[in-house]
C-alpha cells in the first residue's frame, strides 16, 4: 500500500509542475488562419493537453460537439467550412468550462454575436483567470495533500480523503457557479 501512496504523491508532483506550467494561449497566439475541422480538433487537442484522453474524445473536443456548438448557437458559425481566431476562442473557454456547466448555462455567460473586437478583451481576461485559477488550484492541493506529498508515514485513506475532498469542493463550486449564473437576468433573445 505504501507505493501506492508514493505513486500518488510522484503524479502529483508531476501535474502540479505541469499546471504551473500550463497556460491557454492569448487572442494574439491563436492562428488566424482558417482552419478546417480536423485541424481545429488537433489544435484544440494540443491546447488542452491537460484534459483527460476520455475527456478530450468524448465530451468536447468532436467534430459532434462543435457542430452542436454552433447550432446551438454557443459559438458563431465557421466562415465557409473554416474556422479563425475568433472561433478558437470560443471553442477554448467552452471546452475549458464545459467540464463544470451544462450548454444551457454557458449560454448565458458566453456572449455570442459580439464583434470580435468586444470578444478579444474578454477572452484574454479568461484566459488570465484561467491561469490564476490554476495556479490557486495548486497551491489548495499542495496544502491538502501534504500527507501524500511529503508525509513519510502517509496512509492509504489520505489518498481517499483527498478524492473526498476535492470531489466536495468540485461539487461546492459548481454549485456556486449555476446558483450566480442563474441570478443573471435572461439574455435578450437574438434576432
Amino acid at each position: 500500500m505504501t507505493e501506492d501512496v508514493a505513486l500518488v504523491g510522484s503524479k502529483l508532483r508531476r501535474w502540479e509542475k505541469y499546471l504551473d506550467n500550463f497556460k491557454l494561449p492569448t487572442w494574439n497566439e491563436i492562428p488566424d488562419i482558417g482552419l478546417f475541422m480536423d485541424q481545429v480538433i488537433t489544435l484544440l487537442t494540443q491546447y488542452l493537453d491537460y484534459l483527460p484522453p476520455e475527456l478530450k474524445e468524448d465530451n468536447c473536443i468532436t467534430p459532434a460537439a462543435i457542430n452542436n456548438y454552433v447550432r446551438m448557437k454557443i459559438m458563431p458559425e465557421p466562415r465557409k467550412k473554416r474556422y479563425y481566431r475568433l472561433h478558437i476562442a470560443y471553442l477554448l473557454m467552452i471546452c475549458t468550462m464545459k467540464q463544470s456547466l451544462s450548454i444551457a448555462l454557458l449560454r448565458k455567460i458566453i456572449p455570442v454575436g459580439i464583434p470580435e473586437e468586444e470578444f478579444e478583451p474578454l477572452y484574454n481576461a479568461y484566459v488570465e483567470r484561467h491561469r490564476h485559477t490554476a495556479q490557486y488550484f495548486n497551491q489548495q492541493v499542495a496544502k491538502a495533500a501534504d500527507p501524500i506529498l511529503h508525509g513519510e508515514d502517509a496512509m492509504p485513506q489520505d489518498i481517499t480523503n483527498l478524492i473526498f475532498m476535492v470531489s466536495i469542493i468540485s461539487g461546492f463550486c459548481q454549485l456556486l457557479a449555476e446558483k450566480l449564473i442563474l441570478l443573471e437576468p435572461p439574455k435578450e433573445a437574438e434576432e
